[in-house]
């Protein structure tokens, strides 16, 4: 409720106690009772450099979280204060204020990253509050602790794997407003004058180079725009006279810089304008319970251990962004190969000269997101992972390979085999022919494309599986072929037995067709004889009648001595007709 969320001062939100952090339970109860959405502000910095004078000031009061006086760090852990927001009615402002980083007397810099990192998670705009001028120690601490912070959000966050991931986190990240304490630099570059938002683009600039001291200096700076996209810069200077600074808390602002005055108003305005919600995944508006939850999430994340423990920062910089690049790179290997390869290939080598290209470009990947890769020991451990993928790749083209021949065969030759089972083959020349077709359906395979390295083994080994087959389709050959073989030779006999008698009986036809014929002849031939004979006789008789009736004129003898005449012409004729050989 409303009401409550109004505290009249600061309670400890998370306890530091030689090193252990703790959460206040007393603290989640009063977050229990927030059910308004959060705007959350947390401020993190060396100790001793006005932290608290600024949360103060935005929580609307001269006093509330420990400003101290002396060198001895005040804050431990991380204090909380619930008021309502002066600008964004229904709504809380919550301020977060850190145990100062690099105490002497505290020793432990993995303590001070962790409370770094838990204000970052926390809130929903980032103060980071340095002296001076902004320097590459504090580039380099800033990109460490924010890493630090990607890492305590995967592995605290269920619903996360992997760094697909970091598109939500960094719509989960805080507004990052760098504060710059005693600022002593004239803000300009080239002769112009600058505002301090542009000395701090200047100052997070890429540089165009590609040589590794130019990626080493372009590496946190990518980092920082990456993970916050809205940055702000605000410059202070002294607020007063070095002696005046132990009782800051309660100097009224006539005591104070008039410039100082105005920037302390100035940003507590930005912050109370421009601060957004605290939201989660989902643009889920956080409350309370929200924030309470988050809270004991990662506190006990980093009591589990699970983020990295090294007392050289760089070395822990250097595990996470090395192991992240690894992850970056197996993961372009993983979609690119994905994407481009088609399983089976033809050939191993297609797939391996695919694999080196994706190789490449995955190694490419992880040199432009490692960081200080000392010995090579993460390139190298790369190389292994993508060495595993590749045989792993190279199994699943074998497997795909046999699968895809597999169904070919079984599309191509099923048909062959029914025919067998039907006993198509089962006679006479069946094997010579269940070879051609089961030729012209091997040729009928090799046309199939993208069967992949296991299609010559494939096809072999079923081959030789359906041996048997052909081996009985052969013998049922040769049997039945010895069978017909001796019908054949039986068939033959009798046709050649009926051809002998078709011949023999076309002969006498003709036999006696031939003596027919020439018995027809002679018969006409004696015919032609008698009817010469009977004309000659005729043509005689007339000739005989002509002579006898001009030798009767010529002789005038009676027809007795005529008659004798003829009589003896008619004998001769006859004799004549019996031997033409006698005289006339």
């Amino acid at each position: 409720m409303a009401s409550e969320s109004h505290m009249a001062a600061p309670v400890c939100l998370i306890e530091n106690t030689e090193g252990q952090l703790v959460v206040n339970q007393e603290a989640l109860k009063i977050l229990s009772s927030i059910t308004e959405p959060l705007v959350v502000v947390a401020i993190v910095g060396l100790y001793r450099t006005g932290k608290s004078y600024l949360m103060n000031k935005l929580a609307g009061k001269k006093e509330g979280f420990s400003v101290g006086s002396t060198v001895q760090s005040h804050t431990k852990g991380i204090w909380m204060w619930c008021v309502p927001h002066p600008e964004k009615p229904k709504h809380t402002l919550v301020l977060l204020d850190t145990e100062g980083l690099g105490d002497v007397e505290k020793g432990d810099k993995n303590n001070d990253t962790q409370i770094f990192a838990l204000a970052i998670l926390l809130s929903s705009t980032f103060v980071y509050n340095t002296m001076n001028k902004i320097d590459q120690r504090a580039i380099d601490l800033l990109h460490y602790v924010t890493e630090l912070s990607n890492l305590l959000w995967r592995v605290a966050s269920p619903d996360t794997d992997g760094v697909e991931d970091t598109a939500d986190f960094v719509s989960f990240f805080p507004n990052l407003v760098w504060t710059l304490r005693d600022f002593y630099l004239s803000l300009e570059t080239d002769g112009q004058e600058i505002t301090a938002d542009e000395y701090l683009e200047n100052s997070l600039k890429l540089k165009e180079e590609t040589d590794q001291s130019t990626q080493n200096f372009n590496l946190p700076r990518c980092c920082i725009q990456k993970f916050f996209p809205a940055k702000k810069c605000f410059i202070f200077d002294s607020p007063a006279h070095r002696k005046k600074l132990a009782q800051l808390e309660k100097l009224n602002n006539n005591e104070l810089d008039p410039d100082f005055v105005q920037q302390v108003a100035d940003f507590c305005s930005y912050i109370f304008q421009h601060s957004k919600t605290k939201a989660l995944s989902g643009d889920i508006k956080v409350d309370g319970p929200h924030l309470g939850s988050l809270v004991l999430t990662y506190v006990n994340a980093i009591s589990r251990g699970d983020l990295p423990c090294m007392e050289n920062s760089v070395l822990a910089l250097a595990q996470i962004k090395n192991s992240v690049a690894i992850q970056k790179a197996i993961a372009h290997y993983e979609q690119h190969m994905g994407q481009k390869v088609q399983l089976p290939t033809e050939t191993l080598q297609e797939l391996l000269d695919l694999h080196r290209a994706i190789e490449k470009e995955a190694i490419e990947v992880f040199m432009k997101n490692s960081f200080k890769d000392v010995g090579q020991t993460f390139q190298k451990e790369l190389g292994m992972l993508l060495e595993a993928k590749q045989a792993e790749f190279c199994k699943q083209n074998l497997e795909a390979s046999q699968n895809r021949c597999s169904a070919v065969l079984q599309n191509i030759f099923a048909p062959l085999e029914e025919d067998v089972k039907k006993g198509i083959f089962s006679k006479p020349g069946g094997h010579c022919l269940f070879i051609q077709k089961r030729d012209a359906l091997k040729a009928k395979y090799y046309q199939e494309p993208r069967k992949g390295i296991q299609a010559e083994e494939a096809l072999q080994k079923y081959l030789q599986s359906k041996q048997s087959m052909s081996d009985a389709i052969l013998q049922t050959d040769q049997t039945l072929t010895a069978k017909e073989k001796e019908r054949e030779e039986a068939r033959l006999k009798l046709e050649a037995a009926k051809a002998a008698a078709q011949r023999l009986q076309e002969n006498q036809r003709k036999t006696r067709e031939l003596i027919e014929l020439r018995e027809r002849q002679h018969q006409e031939q004696v015919k032609q004889i008698e009817m010469q004979r009977a004309i000659q006789q005729a043509e005689q008789q007339r000739a005989l009648e002509r002579q006898l009736q001009r030798f009767k004129k010529r002789t005038n003898l009676p027809d007795q001595a005529v008659a004798q005449w003829i009589e003896h012409r008619i004998e001769k004729l006859r004799t004549q007709v019996r031997d033409p050989r006698s005289p006339a």
